[in-house]
């Protein structure tokens, strides 16, 4: 098990938060799988198309958990977020491990061709064709191009996985198999196959919409190496989009987050006030809804769906060689 090597005051910041009313969302999630299983107050199908569509967000809401878990930054002990990690990965058929090497290089290398997270898109021999294909893929079957993604670090043959690390996402690969035979087995057992396509099929083929609905808007047809400006960062101006803010640990607020992996999610709009008011000459690609930040990401997903050199960026210089996250990647990685 690799930790993140966090400084003090890191750590204090860790220590001094308060997460435990973001976590509301689990158990809305439950009361909502169980009204999509017995529908209240009628079984009409608008009403559990309701729940399912509530049912799904909450599994939204756990990618941004899983997420938080990488970066460990969740607890204030790291092996617990590792340990929250690892069965979270199982759900979601994504080893722990692969899913932390890829993001830590997705910090590193944002935008550029060693962004392994956000292949294809930062692939310069990725043809604008199957980029193309695989956005519709991305968008809209998210729960099988994830898995791909996250798990090409561990089949690739240039991967930069250490033995050990391999090791450990062996591991993870084999007790999600055992997870998922055990949870099947009894599923076939029952034969409740119709109730589990509808309490978890179908609001996590949605989940994985959502998911990568937010991860295209959040990068595609970003030109930028610099982690402020190579993403699309939303500070939220009205009730709705903080509530989603809120039980999504601050994730929308990317920006930041790209330059500090380090930094517990509640400090992140305090920075990035700090860094507009500092680039008030070049501003920051911020806005105030997901809905507003969509709109300028549609015209790359349908034209070119691409980021860095696939969207008109000059070549990336050579990059410091990472394999944790830093504390700020501006000053530690593209100015090193």
């Amino acid at each position: 098990m690799r930790l993140t090597q966090f400084s003090d005051a890191e750590k204090e910041a860790i220590a001094n938060r308060k997460t435990a009313l973001r976590f509301l969302f689990f158990p809305a999630q439950i009361f909502s799988m169980v009204m999509v299983a017995y529908p209240w107050p009628t079984d009409h199908w608008a009403v559990r198309v309701f729940w399912i569509l509530v049912t799904s967000y909450f599994m939204f809401c756990w990618t941004s958990c899983f997420h938080e878990t990488a970066h460990q930054t969740l607890f204030s002990s790291q092996r617990l977020s590792v340990l929250l990690g690892k069965v979270l990965g199982w759900l979601m058929f994504v080893p722990y491990t692969s899913y932390r090497e890829t993001h830590i290089r997705h910090h590193a290398y944002l935008n550029k061709p060693n962004d392994w997270e956000l292949w294809p898109y930062s692939d310069p021999s990725a043809p604008r064709w199957f980029r193309k294909i695989f956005a519709w893929c991305d968008l809209f079957l998210g729960v099988l191009t994830a898995p791909i993604v996250y798990g090409r670090i561990y089949f690739h043959q240039d991967s930069p996985l250490k033995p050990e690390q391999r090791r450990a996402i062996r591991g993870e690969y084999i007790g999600m198999a055992c997870f998922w035979a055990v949870v099947l087995g009894i599923v076939a057992y029952y034969d409740r196959w119709s109730t589990f396509a509808l309490v978890w099929v179908i609001p996590y083929m949605l989940a994985g919409f959502f998911q990568n609905g937010r991860k295209l808007t959040e990068h595609l047809g970003m030109k930028s190496y610099d982690p402020l400006h190579g993403t699309r960062t939303v500070i939220a101006d009205n009730v709705i989009t903080k509530f989603c803010t809120f039980l999504n640990f601050d994730i929308f607020v990317h920006g930041p987050h790209h330059r500090h992996p380090r930094v517990s999610h509640d400090q992140l709009e305090e920075l990035t006030k700090k860094y507009a008011a500092e680039q008030a000459t070049n501003p920051l690609p911020l806005y105030p809804t997901y809905f507003s930040a969509t709109r300028d990401m549609l015209y790359w997903f349908f034209k070119e769906p691409g980021v860095g050199v696939n969207v008109g960026a000059d070549w990336p210089g050579q990059s410091e060689q990472v394999d944790d996250f830093v504390a700020d990647v501006t000053e530690e990685v593209i100015n090193a």
